[in-house]
């Protein structure tokens, strides 16, 4: 059987560290997960006590392709909250999680060939997808001192860019970008006829300052969100886009024929969710105690050149002092010291192999953990 060249993509290294893992734990060994960038909490209670309700009501069928007007409506309402910003319920619509979102950003905005920048590091699945729908990749190499994060002069010096894609909360950095440089990416987009795409899907997870929306400065971009995160709803594949009026046919039609719509169970614990501030609040107050716990253990056991984390729930660590070879100092912290951690090469092709990424999402009795595992696999290896 024949296969498609577009199709020979990278492979998701964090969901392989995820298997190797799970296989340690088969075994018999207790292993601390700083792998992967899921919550350790379930979706809140209220979103599970309504999905149990509707289940008895009705059996759920297809929502129409945008999503159900009622939870359009209020993530409506949430950009209020946050932003203090208007969007209309008719220009949102409901995806089988933001990686829906990105499928039908990139088929909407962009046509085969086309050049579509993202930052390095960054998260891998942006440039897999778009390869694997016969786009072309473009890399920023991000540096420190801008945060990791792409700058107007870095997307200036690219020639015949289609899009751009930022995250503000970045994975796998954490980092943020504050207003007047997210005003500045957008308007040098605007300016020379670059879709901006901005993933938002860690807003709510953020420590010193809030997150800013690509929509408090223009209505003319795609943003793209999630329950997954700060909502703690991974498995249920939900999530949402936000896009400029103009394209919202364009983008039901796609979804329509691709999707069909998003799962309608999910769509009812999305709706509750939003609603259960409290259990969320204390969750957020869960990962600003274990990025506390991380900043003050990380360093301790010898990583200390970090990326400073603003939001989202990721530590990520230079760690060209230590090793040239993240792979193979993952595989070794998951066989001696049982504690699961990502290589850099997962989000920076060229320069990850000097890099880990730890997430702290989970439980502060592993967290903790975690860092004590790590603090002794240390000072072994060094002795």
């Amino acid at each position: 059987m024949r296969i498609s060249r577009r199709s020979d993509v990278d492979p998701f290294i964090v969901m392989d560290v995820m298997e190797a893992a799970r296989q340690k734990e088969a075994e018999g060994r207790v292993i601390i997960h700083m792998e992967v960038g899921q919550p350790a909490s379930s979706a809140p209670k209220g979103a599970l006590a309504a999905l149990n309700a509707a289940m008895m009501e009705n059996p759920l069928g297809y929502t129409v392709a945008q999503g159900r007007p009622d939870l359009r409506a209020r993530i409506s309402q949430l950009y209020r909250e946050w932003y203090d910003v208007d969007v209309a319920p008719e220009r949102i619509l409901v995806t089988a999680g933001s990686s829906a979102g990105f499928q039908l950003a990139f088929t909407a905005l962009f046509d085969q060939g086309e050049r579509v920048a993202v930052g390095d590091p960054g998260y891998p699945s942006y440039r897999n997808t778009l390869k694997a729908l016969s786009l072309e990749p473009v890399p920023i190499e991000t540096h420190a001192q801008n945060r990791f994060q792409p700058t107007p002069d870095d997307v200036s010096a690219l020639p015949d860019l289609a899009g751009l894609l930022v995250a503000s909360p970045a994975n796998p950095t954490g980092t943020m970008l504050d207003r007047t440089a997210l005003e500045a990416l957008i308007a040098t987009c605007h300016d020379r006829d670059i879709a901006f795409i901005s993933d938002e899907i860690y807003h709510g997870i953020q420590y010193d300052s809030r997150a800013i929306s690509a929509l408090e400065i223009s209505d003319d971009v795609v943003v793209i969100n999630s329950f997954s995160k700060y909502f703690s709803m991974t498995g249920w594949r939900i999530g949402w886009m936000v896009l400029p009026e103009s394209h919202v046919r364009q983008f039901e039609r796609l979804a329509q024929n691709m999707f069909i719509c998003a799962p309608h169970a999910s769509q009812i614990a999305a709706l509750a969710a939003m609603d259960c501030k409290d259990e969320l609040a204390a969750n957020l107050a869960g990962y600003a105690h274990n990025r506390d716990l991380m900043l003050q253990g990380l360093p301790k056991a010898g990583f200390e050149r970090i990326a400073p984390p603003d939001g989202a729930f990721y530590i990520y660590a230079d760690v060209s002092g230590i090793t040239n070879d993240s792979a193979a100092l993952a595989r070794q912290i998951l066989e001696e010291a049982g504690v699961a951690v990502t290589p850099g090469l997962d989000f920076d092709p060229k320069r990850g192999h000097q890099s880990l990424r730890f997430s702290y999402a989970g439980s502060s009795r592993d967290i903790a953990e975690g860092l004590r595992r790590l603090e002794v696999f240390m000072a072994r290896r060094q002795s």
